[in-house]
């Protein structure tokens, strides 16, 4: 068990990614890192990786949060699974809490931040590596907790598991139990060895541990340059009968005499000697244990999602009670409008309203998407799971939550208007409705993958719902826009003016309107000065299909956006930022 100390900034988490070999792609290293004798060659599954702060699914509990895991991750039958993930229980000591949802709900708190980062450890276990990689193990920890942790960790490394891990700072008990330390300071190596050889270390250098004080408070006070600006502001009450600090000297003199005694030290010598017996000759590769299929994943991803979906009432259910509600107001303002030409403007406005109100109602569901695309970030850099496979279970699990929102919303508004009273045109208006919705979720998607942010994503989708209703068709004609941007493209790439199309040429084709007591007019030229649409009998069809393909083609725009931020590491409004060398 080896751990990494320093202050903050000291290059800890740098030097771990790095040897984990999950630097930033922007990063260069220089440097070498060697597994069993052989240049650093670890296949999935042979290591895990725990970063500071995970992502967990509040919704599920321990147990099945660990299921999930080993279904995506490990190839194999379920009943293998199942036992992987009650040792994994066990190792994290997650017993008490394994049927506990980890978030809680409304009548019952979460689990606490101690056992929520067990099960960001168990996650890990469940593949069951040689290597494990923690960031910040004891992370806003208290210091129950972190002995706790610690314990639970050193029996996981006495079972088999080499465990390298980052720490700021750790208690007189919690510091007994690390076997090796490595020192940093602004990227160098104070010292690396055993850890009571550590404090003989400082010892020879000129600064002893006292009696009465934490050795690691003791280390992070001789090497962090942030206790020079305390020392200055306590001079004037500084204690008369004793020093403030146990070191007298300035921090970074403390830091080159430190460096400068390890480098000429009997320690740094058996370090080098230890390299080079390591190096000299390669052992046994690391060997990849399998992983789950494509198809596998997805179906897992899928029945995870119906999963929370049933359990999230605030993202979902409630929802669906606000679609039906909205639905439920539009139709009572729109009801008994009758089959008169005097009707036709109006009804053109209840579709028009409807459509468009529904669509705004979409922004509901931002946090829980947010929430979704942070679990396929923190999944993929942990080769649990993909972007395509991520969107796949996305979208077969979000199908039939919209497709219950379409019909139930559609049933209410169609009746209450009083449209059409045909089954095949009832079914048309409840596909044209659900296609609506799948691009509208595509569309929130894409806004959520750009900006990781629930604001920013909240503020573009009013602004673009907005402009794609103006754009639409009702309250300008499409031909009669201002060119060239109203009409091309913003009219064109505006989902709402193909559904509205659709959905009034489904209720007008085929239709008259006497105009006094001999003469008719078809429903095209009764609607005609009210909207513009198709006489083409197959049109509305053709306008069903440009709302599949846009369904097709936002998923696409996410699924390459995705892949640009997730496996690059990086975000769309930072995407100019200046490249790092990094030494190790």
């Amino acid at each position: 068990m080896t751990v990494i100390m320093g202050p903050p900034k000291s290059g800890k988490s740098t030097l771990l990614k790095a040897i984990a070999g999950r630097l930033h792609h922007s990063a260069k290293m220089y440097g070498e890192v060697y597994v069993n004798g052989a240049k650093l060659d670890m296949p999935y599954g042979s290591y895990g990786f725990v970063e500071r702060e995970t992502t967990l699914i509040g919704s599920l509990t321990v147990r099945e949060f660990l299921f999930y895991s080993a279904l995506l991750q490990l190839p194999g039958f379920f009943c293998q699974k199942k036992s992987v993930v009650e040792d994994a229980i066990i190792a994290m000591s997650l017993s008490d809490y394994a049927n506990k949802l980890i978030g809680g709900h409304c009548y019952m708190k979460g689990l606490p931040s101690g056992e929520r980062r067990r099960v960001s450890i168990a996650r890990e276990l469940v593949m069951r590596p040689h290597v494990l990689f923690i960031d910040e193990p004891l992370y806003h920890l208290d210091s129950v907790s972190a002995l706790l942790m610690m314990v639970t960790l050193k029996k996981l490394a006495s079972m088999g598991c080499t465990l390298l891990f980052t720490i700021c700072q750790s208690s007189t008990e919690v510091f007994g139990l690390f076997d090796r330390i490595c020192l940093l300071s602004n990227g160098n190596t104070l010292f690396f060895g055993e850890t009571l050889a550590c404090l003989q270390h400082f010892s020879n250098a000129g600064f002893p541990c006292p009696i009465m004080q934490s050795p690691s408070d003791h280390f992070l006070r001789a090497i962090n340059t942030d206790f020079d600006r305390i020392i200055a502001m306590c001079k004037n009450w500084q204690d008369d009968n004793g020093d403030f600090s146990s070191v007298n000297m300035d921090t970074a003199v403390a830091i080159r005499t430190l460096e400068a005694t390890y480098k000429s030290s009997a320690d740094a010598a058996a370090v080098e000697t230890m390299i080079l017996r390591l190096t000299d000759k390669e052992g046994p590769r690391l060997k990849t244990k399998g992983k789950a299929g494509s198809a596998t994943r997805i179906a897992v991803l899928t029945w995870r999602s119906l999963l929370i979906m049933s359990r999230e009432w605030k993202y979902y259910w409630l929802r669906l009670i606000l679609y039906m509600l909205l639905t439920l107001c539009i139709g009572t303002v729109f009801s008994g409008l009758g089959h008169s030409l005097s009707s036709v403007v109006t009804r053109v406005a209840a579709i028009f309203i409807f459509i468009s109100f529904t669509a705004l109602l979409s922004i509901a569901g931002v946090p829980a998407l947010m929430k979704e695309i942070k679990i396929c970030a923190s999944e993929k850099s942990n080769q649990h799971s993909g972007v395509l496979v991520f969107l796949f279970g996305q979208l077969l699990s979000s199908i039939p939550f919209l497709f219950l929102i379409s019909i139930s919303s559609s049933l209410v508004f169609y009746f209450l208007v009083g449209l059409r009273d045909e089954f095949s045109l009832l079914m048309y208006f409840v596909l044209n409705f659900f296609m609506c919705l799948l691009v509208n979720e595509g569309l929130v998607l894409a806004v959520v993958s750009m900006w990781k942010d629930v604001f920013w994503s909240v503020l573009t989708l009013v602004s673009i719902q907005v402009v794609m209703m103006l754009s639409a068709g009702y309250f300008r004609i499409r031909s009669a826009l201002p060119g060239p941007v109203w009409t091309i493209p913003i009219s064109y790439i505006a989902f709402h003016t193909y559904s509205i199309q659709g959905l009034l040429e489904n209720e007008y084709l085929g239709t008259t309107f006497a105009v006094g007591q001999v003469r008719t007019i078809s429903g095209i030229q009764a609607i005609r000065s009210a909207y513009d649409i198709s006489p083409d009998s197959n049109s509305k069809w053709e306008n069903l299909l440009v709302l599949f393909l846009m369904a097709v083609g936002y998923r696409v725009f996410v699924f390459f956006l995705l892949f640009f931020r997730i496996g690059k590491n990086k975000s769309i409004h930072k995407i100019f930022r200046c490249s790092r060398d990094t030494n190790s």
